[in-house]
């Protein structure tokens, strides 16, 4: 891999990440852009003890442009974009229109490909191993941030989830705080280690792998399973088999098989609901321990893979018990989800 790293126009940095290690990456921002000016503040919830970024900049962000003025897309001719190159194989750069920012953090975007009408299912393993090359390397680099203690990479697929942008891409913040979901993870392992002397995490994956009823995919280095209590009517948990905290700590092995799994896993998403179906909307997640906390070496690095949608025209819609007092309801029996993923399996 080779890493470049350079200047947009108002100052924003830009990282490009190529497979050639004699690609040259010399393209200036030609765009006449003013300074990124941002509001982002981080407010604490008294009553509930999480917090809250107040972005009110982030009204004005691009909302669902055309193809031809795709923001993500490389420049070409007279049009001009966040990329000043006419080609890429991985970009990031910091977003325009962060949730995060200054002391209160950091966002940037990641483009996977510069083919608009890709996915990611489309990458080839070569192409989503840089992904993922791309995404540990802005793991260490945010960690040295003063101002950052947890970072989280992750993807919105499809108009359903709320993306504006089609381009395939996701994004990665660096946020101020642990988050309410690791937290609350980090509690629960606190207890189980006191209680049983084990790692929660490890014992999470190996019940499922001795049930066997949820595992979806089973690799060498990975496995992936609808959990017992999913949340969402298709959800999936990719953890590897050698507990670590972050994607910094991933050996080679692991690094080599996780295009493999990951893309098999993403290529079923698009089958559940069968031929003819529009793409399945989804969100993937990587959760990561947060740095210089007590507690982070017994969390584990594992990634969240699950879709809004329940069933062909219809979406789960997080109403009343889920908005209101955080208490989800399936449709979906977990076992029924891992039983139709396991079908779909692509030939």
């Amino acid at each position: 891999m080779k890493k470049t790293v350079t200047s947009l126009a108002d100052g924003r940095e830009l990282i490009y990440y190529d497979s050639a290690d004699d690609t040259v990456r010399d393209a200036i921002d030609r765009r006449p852009l003013d300074a990124v000016s941002t509001s982002s503040e981080v407010r604490r919830d008294p009553l509930l003890g999480d917090s809250v970024a107040i972005a009110s900049h982030r009204q004005g962000r691009t909302y669902h442009p055309p193809a031809d003025e795709c923001p993500l897309c490389p420049s070409e001719g007279d049009r001009l974009s966040e990329i000043p190159d006419s080609h890429y194989d991985v970009a990031v750069f910091e977003n325009r229109f962060p949730s995060l920012a200054g002391d209160s953090g950091r966002c940037e975007v990641v483009c996977f490909t510069s083919d608009h009408d890709a996915s990611f299912a489309d990458l080839t393993e070569e192409q989503a191993g840089l992904v993922l090359e791309a995404w540990t390397d802005r793991t260490a680099e945010l960690a040295e941030l003063d101002q950052v203690t947890q970072v989280f990479c992750f993807e919105n697929r499809g108009a359903e989830i709320g993306v504006t942008l089609g381009h395939p891409h996701g994004q990665i913040y660096g946020y101020p705080f642990v988050t309410p979901r690791t937290g609350q993870m980090m509690r629960s392992a606190q207890r189980h280690r006191e209680e049983t002397g084990r790692n929660l995490f490890d014992d999470v994956v190996a019940r499922e792998l001795a049930d066997g009823a949820r595992v979806v995919l089973s690799g060498e280095h990975w496995v992936a399973f609808v959990p017992y209590a999913a949340h969402w009517p298709y959800e999936v948990h990719l953890y590897p088999r050698s507990r670590v905290p972050d994607l910094r700590d991933l050996d080679e092995a692991a690094r080599t098989e996780f295009p493999q799994i990951y893309l098999e896993l993403l290529r079923r998403f698009d089958r559940i609901f069968g031929p003819g179906e529009p793409p399945t909307p989804y969100i993937s997640a990587w959760h990561q321990a947060p740095f210089g906390v007590p507690g982070r070496e017994d969390f584990a690095l594992h990634l969240e893979l699950f879709t809004i949608r329940r069933t062909s025209g219809k979406l789960k819609f997080l109403a009343g018990s889920e908005s209101g007092m955080s208490v989800f309801i399936n449709d979906v029996p977990p076992e029924a989800a891992a039983q139709r993923l396991r079908e779909v399996a692509s030939e």
